[in-house]
């Protein structure tokens, strides 16, 4: 069997599970999902959290292989991607070591924020920052170029 028929089964198994739970929602009504809710008890409504978690993995499953499967089929693909993570870990080393400051900082709810913490938001904004300007230059460049191109 291959691996679409599998995946067109399974896909219908969890539609046909999924309309069965929405039923079963629907045949309860409100008010005793929210009467529940308030009591603690979520098991009408955990069929379909289940549902939606198994659909959730088996989508991330499948891109992962996909993509480690196209990834190390094609060296000139891995070489690139390889290279562009190599350059996002030196941006985040810049962004770390080079431009952010950390000071322990008070929370609203009373802890304390570390400053090893507050350095770690401080890189993430400049890293934002930076990949920011990074985009808008490429479209930028890449506008331009195929404006003097025409």
């Amino acid at each position: 069997m291959s691996l679409h028929k599998i995946l067109k089964i399974l896909a219908g198994l969890l539609g046909i599970a999924g309309i069965v739970a929405l039923i079963s929602l629907i045949a309860t009504g409100d008010d005793t999902i929210k009467a529940d809710a308030l009591a603690g008890d979520t098991a009408i409504i955990d069929p379909i959290a289940y549902i939606a978690y198994i659909v959730m993995l088996l989508v991330i499953g499948l891109v992962v292989i996909f993509v480690l499967k196209n990834l190390f089929t094609n060296t000139a693909t891995l070489k690139n991607t390889l290279i562009g993570l190599g350059a996002f870990v030196l941006l985040a080393l810049i962004c770390y070591f080079a431009f952010a400051n950390g000071v322990e900082t008070p929370l609203s709810d009373g802890e304390m924020l570390s400053e090893n913490g507050s350095k770690l938001i401080g890189a993430g904004l400049y890293m934002f920052y930076f990949l920011v300007l990074i985009a808008g230059g490429a479209m930028l460049f890449s506008g331009v170029k195929k404006m003097i191109n025409r």
